[in-house]
């Protein structure tokens, strides 16, 4: 016998029991891409609480998709590490360099992450911040419906000691930390930069040395670290953003622990 009473009971009950143990952590990771699920893997490997908010249904930002919906991607050799590390095959192709499954590469660092200790919510946006003091403190977080349907509905918030933007090109919230604190960020000119047309070589090789605090409490990561600090897009190559996560990840747990 199935009591529906008993399976909506279920979910709600679990679902709020998961989202209360969430709200003080050590690490908020905002986008669930592939920067974002290694960071959030790499972080709670290393002891730390981490919750990951995507706003879309799937996580696994523009790596499913592949190159232009072949659902293939590639990755260097230092990239590859990380994929070996999580037990996700990757075929050699030419000197360098190595096709992966898409489906199998956003499916697998994902399981890692939850397997980690690492939390999960999608559906959720970060809409705003928590500053405190000149440091970022938390996130602001809200349904996506709500916000997609443009309601006046109140948000919740999340209180962290280190806060990743892991969006990609849009850089979500460094963009709202820029507009509404007019802060000068830890950039060449003290604002966003702004992204450069794609140039993958220069591209993979910057993601990972944009890796890096861009406000007090604020890292940028992925292809959001680019766009920060204005340097090029790579596109369908992803040993940057899987590098770009670990350093990230190094980067947080060297300071807070």
């Amino acid at each position: 016998m199935i009591d529906e009473r008993i399976i909506t009971r279920a979910i709600i009950e679990k679902y709020t029991e998961k989202i209360l143990s969430c709200l003080d952590v050590d690490v908020v990771v905002c986008g669930g891409g592939p920067s974002g699920l290694v960071a959030s893997y790499f972080l709670s490997k290393g002891g730390l609480k981490v919750v990951l908010f995507e706003r879309k249904l799937s996580i696994g930002g523009g790596m499913w998709g592949g190159g232009m919906m072949f659902n293939e991607i590639v990755v260097q050799e230092k990239g590859k590490t990380i994929l070996d590390e999580l037990g996700i095959q990757t075929k050699p192709y030419k000197e360098g360099y190595y096709t992966v499954d898409a489906i199998e590469a956003v499916s697998g660092v994902c399981f890692n992450a939850i397997k980690a200790g690492a939390k999960i919510f999608n559906l959720i946006s970060v809409e705003d911040l928590v500053v405190r003091k000149d440091r970022v403190a938390g996130v602001v977080i809200n349904w996506t419906a709500v916000e997609m349907a443009s309601l006046h509905v109140d948000p919740l918030t999340v209180m962290a000691k280190a806060v990743v933007d892991a969006t990609g090109h849009p850089i979500e919230i460094v963009k709202v930390l820029e507009r509404k604190m007019n802060v000068e960020l830890k950039t060449p000119s003290g604002k966003i930069e702004g992204e450069k047309c794609l140039w993958a070589e220069v591209a993979e090789e910057m993601t990972l040395e944009n890796t890096k605090e861009v406000y007090p409490g604020l890292y940028v990561a992925g292809m959001g670290a680019n766009a920060t600090f204005g340097s090029y897009r790579m596109g369908p190559v992803f040993g940057g953003m899987l590098l770009s996560g670990k350093k990230v990840a190094d980067l947080i747990l060297s300071q807070l622990k």
